[in-house]
């Protein structure tokens, strides 16, 4: 049976779909891909994948709503700056940069993209942010600065072996943050009257010169100072120390898993699980410089009993009694 309708209702009817049309499509179109920077100095597989897990975790799922452009410098300090750079002109939604020397490079880059520090070592000192408080640029995220945490390390090392008389510290030099913390490891020394020896490298190049000149003045023990130059090279650094039988005391638990003595810091998966937070809620519209930066919450010490026992030390009780973990 032939259906009529007359041209005035055609008209109507199709002004009706056309004006549906347009929320239809809308209701329809995906999600704009958010392109979120990931700029390191060096690689950290287990640090990253926690990252990009936390992101999806919260939604940001790669290739869905978000793409991610990754970018590890090899710990070569021009490389950073090209791919920080890199970055910018790729015009990315937010950039999160890892280490101290990571989030200066991204700054340097840019002054309106959004930064987020993944582990900032001191952002306040550094000049990455104007305070810790409202940070008022482009930039905000985590800081891995705690004041005395340069001090405890050596308590502990102290506690571990009464008699301490020397230690060697290795440090980046070419990173502001551990010079901040030797400086604190400095002071606390001079109140336990025990000698520092500076033990400082600037590139992957210098470690077995810097090791070798370490070992040749007879140090008690050891602390490493944590930055992604060090993180890179911490299975060696481990080894060096066991075949030398030097008590060691790390800055991330990471150092331990890979078989060194023991360690004390921040929680360094809990840091970069917040960046991704802070990650989320800019991408959500929150202006950087409106969050704070967020100091440590979370510290941990862990020991390796069988890295103890490789070099005929025991550990003290009390120092396995406060340990947050201990590694058999």
């Amino acid at each position: 049976m032939a259906i009529h309708i007359s041209r005035r209702d055609f008209i109507v009817t199709l002004g009706s779909a056309a004006a549906a049309w347009p929320l239809a499509a809308r209701g329809q179109q995906p999600e704009r891909v958010r392109r979120i920077g990931y700029l390191s100095p060096a690689k950290a597989a287990p640090i990253d994948a926690v990252f990009f897990e936390a992101l999806r975790q919260l939604g940001w799922i790669e290739g869905n709503n978000a793409s991610l452009e990754i970018r590890y410098a090899e710990n070569d300090a021009a490389r950073l700056a090209r791919m920080a750079d890199e970055l910018v002109r790729l015009n990315v939604d937010v950039i999160v940069a890892r280490g101290t020397l990571g989030p200066l490079a991204a700054k340097r880059a840019t002054k309106t993209i959004p930064i987020v520090m993944a582990s900032s070592g001191d952002p306040l000192g550094s000049g990455l942010v104007a305070s810790l408080a409202r940070p008022g640029g482009n930039v905000t995220g985590m800081s891995l600065m705690a004041p005395d945490l340069g001090g405890k390390r050596l308590e502990i090392l102290k506690d571990m072996l009464p008699a301490l008389s020397r230690v060697a510290i290795l440090w980046n030099a070419a990173n502001p943050y551990p010079a901040v913390v030797f400086r604190e490891t400095e002071s606390a020394a001079r109140k336990l009257g025990v000698e520092i020896q500076s033990v400082e490298v600037r590139g992957l190049g210098d470690f077995d010169g810097a090791l070798g000149d370490a070992v040749r003045h007879h140090p008690s023990a050891l602390i490493t100072v944590e930055d992604p130059l060090m993180l890179t090279y911490r299975n060696q650094i481990a080894e060096f120390a066991a075949k030398n039988r030097l008590p060691a005391i790390y800055g991330l638990r990471e150092y331990v898993e890979a078989g060194g003595l023991m360690s004390y810091g921040a929680n360094f998966p809990d840091q970069v699980r917040r960046a991704a937070g802070y990650v989320d809620k800019i991408l959500k519209g929150a202006n950087p410089a409106d969050l704070p930066v967020e100091q440590p919450t979370k510290f941990e010490l862990v020991i390796n009993v069988t890295a103890a026992k490789a070099i005929s030390l025991d550990v003290p009780p009390i120092l396995l009694a406060r340990a947050d973990e201990v590694i058999e």
